[in-house]
């Protein structure tokens, strides 16, 4: 720890105080008008120029990181443990870890962990990387990823594309099944793909098909042929990425029958898949589920892999407690570990069983924007108290003391390598688009943007005072915030080493100007629900994109996404 952390941290110890959690409010004057970016979202969705498309994207970052509310941290990459005899297990760029065509040695079962109980393993209802692991290895859909990170065919026999890009007719490869042997077809794709995308599913990803026009009724224009051999799309708009779409999870079939047999489906919808032996279609069958515990995975004969799947079980630990997870890897109690005890992490740098792999993602906090931390202000002035404390954060600190596997800092919410679906990188200088790095503290020439290039950290906290004055706040002659305008923040986490010690080194950060910051644990799906309720101030947050598009960072903020935890236009 150095001497400014530790500075802080007495700092915090003598003022820290609770404050009240201000999500309960369901609407703020100090709120952003969020109708612009809505309709700008809107209008990329439907743009054809791919170089317009590409400003239009750009002036919508600028309008999200304008608000101050999400506050990026770093750029993601992923590390876990894996016994030296398991070969064979694959990821991609988006976190999505592929099992079935892993090998463990003479061993037919490998044994894992992910995270603790999942939310949702109802494909269209799931929004969290370890529940898109489990369905991308019992379920999968038109296209799939392979183990170079590509996408491709799947259950499609051929996909043809007309010339204008608006119809894509799929060809489904012959003979497909669900687990229990019944025939699967386009038809199934018909009905998963609108009750993904009906509101009264409530599925976060709904938005994700956006991309497939709408007939009158509301319905997605998605037809079936008389045979259920060939699936039929009609775009809204020519959309590069549809093929990624095609192999996410929101997009992968489910059985109707299936669906519509669990008593009060209607107003459950996941309730089908809420306990072991659901019809699937991948890989695995879940076919024991011991809730907060364990869950086993069997074999599918009905995988249309079948014959290259070598493992016959999957048995996953159930738990968010890095410590025992590290504990059970090194007893011989499971195979692979996708998390790490961050004192741990130095230690293991050197070891080959330790990796590191490449992610395309944000690290970030998020700020409810309807806090009555931000009562009697006005829009302009919350946003600059949200900026004002993100120049606090020492994002060195916490990707070289915390993070410790190169992380990068992050300066914006789009992640570095994130192409602009024009043929280039959408962070990088061209004549559309100029990217914002200064040589002094990202003030209004970058519309607020964190600048990473900055090597004096004390002129970031410098920068950091001079915006919350702006928003109201008063400060001593030692740069201490007065007593007549103290701020006090509750932040959310789930209790895993590396986010609580984000939080604390937040915390310490705070601090040093007075701020105080108290830290909440929630549970994994406690956590969850509170952030999409919206009852927090602040939040620990995260999104590795569902694939390489700037529209993915920034659909996700639209007023009516299940993944807009920062309540914007609500």
């Amino acid at each position: 720890m150095n001497a400014k952390k530790l500075t802080a941290l007495f700092v915090a110890a003598g003022v820290l105080a609770v404050s009240p959690m201000s999500a309960m409010a369901k609407s703020s004057e100090a709120a952003p008008d969020w109708e612009e970016y809505d309709a700008l979202i809107a209008q990329i969705k439907a743009e054809t120029d791919m170089a317009e498309r590409e400003a239009l994207m750009h002036q919508a970052e600028d309008i999200l990181m304008d608000t101050g509310a999400v506050i990026p941290i770093y750029y993601y990459n992923d590390v876990y443990l894996q016994k030296p005899e398991v070969t064979g297990i694959y990821s991609n760029a988006y976190a999505t870890k592929f099992f079935m065509f892993a090998e463990n040695g003479d061993n037919t079962t490998l044994k894992l962990n992910l995270a603790s109980e999942p939310a949702y393993l109802d494909p269209a209802l799931n929004s969290s990387v370890d529940g898109a692991c489990l369905a991308a290895n019992s379920f999968v859909g038109i296209c799939s990823y392979n183990a170079d990170g590509e996408v491709e065919n799947a259950l499609a026999d051929t996909i043809d594309v007309s010339e204008d890009g608006l119809t894509w007719t799929i060809t489904l490869k012959p003979d497909l099944k669900w687990s229990d042997g019944d025939p699967l077809n386009a038809n199934d794709f018909v009905y998963s793909w609108n009750r993904a995308a009906d509101e009264k599913t409530g599925a976060d990803y709904f938005y994700m098909f956006d991309a497939i026009a709408r007939n009158d009724d509301g319905t997605l224009q998605v037809t079936a042929s008389e045979d259920g051999q060939v699936l039929t799309v009609v775009l809204a708009a020519p959309c590069a990425y549809f093929t990624d779409l095609l192999a996410f999870p929101t997009y992968f079939p489910v059985k109707q029958a299936a669906v519509e047999a669990a008593e009060g489906w209607e107003e459950t919808p996941g309730k089908w898949a809420q306990e072991a032996g659901f019809v699937s279609n991948g890989a695995f069958v879940l076919t024991e589920w011991k809730h907060e515990e364990s869950m086993v995975y069997e074999k599918n004969p009905n995988y249309y892999r079948a014959d290259e799947v070598k493992l016959e079980r999957l048995e996953f630990m159930l738990s968010a407690d890095d410590t025992a997870i590290f504990a059970a890897y090194n007893a011989g109690d499971i195979d692979f570990a996708d998390s790490v005890p961050t004192d741990e992490i130095a230690s293991l740098l050197d070891n080959p069983e330790f990796n590191i792999v490449g992610e395309l993602g944000t690290y970030y906090v998020a700020f409810n924007v309807n806090s009555s931390l931000f009562e009697g202000m006005t829009p302009e002035q919350a946003a600059n108290m949200r900026k004002g404390l993100s120049m606090l954060i020492d994002r060195d600190y916490i990707c070289e003391n915390i993070g410790q596997t190169g992380q990068e800092p992050a300066s914006t919410f789009i992640p570095t390598g994130m192409l602009d679906g024009n043929g280039g990188i959408f962070r990088a200088n061209d004549d559309a688009y100029t990217y914002p790095v200064t040589s002094e503290w990202a003030g209004e020439e970058t519309g607020g943007y964190f600048d990473p290039t900055v090597d004096a950290y004390d002129a970031n906290v410098e920068a950091g005072i001079e915006l919350l004055k702006e928003a109201g706040f008063e400060f001593t002659e030692d740069g201490m915030l007065s007593e007549e305008t103290p701020i006090n923040i509750t932040y959310i986490t789930n209790p895993t080493s590396g986010h609580i010690a984000i939080a604390e080194s937040l915390q310490q950060d705070f601090a040093q100007i007075g701020a105080n910051i108290t830290i909440e644990q929630q549970e994994w799906n406690v956590f969850l629900d509170e952030r999409k309720q919206g009852h927090f101030d602040m939040a620990r947050e995260g999104w590795i994109a569902d694939f390489n598009d700037p529209i993915n960072m920034l659909e996700m903020w639209m007023t009516d996404s299940g993944n807009n935890d920062a309540q914007f236009g609500r």
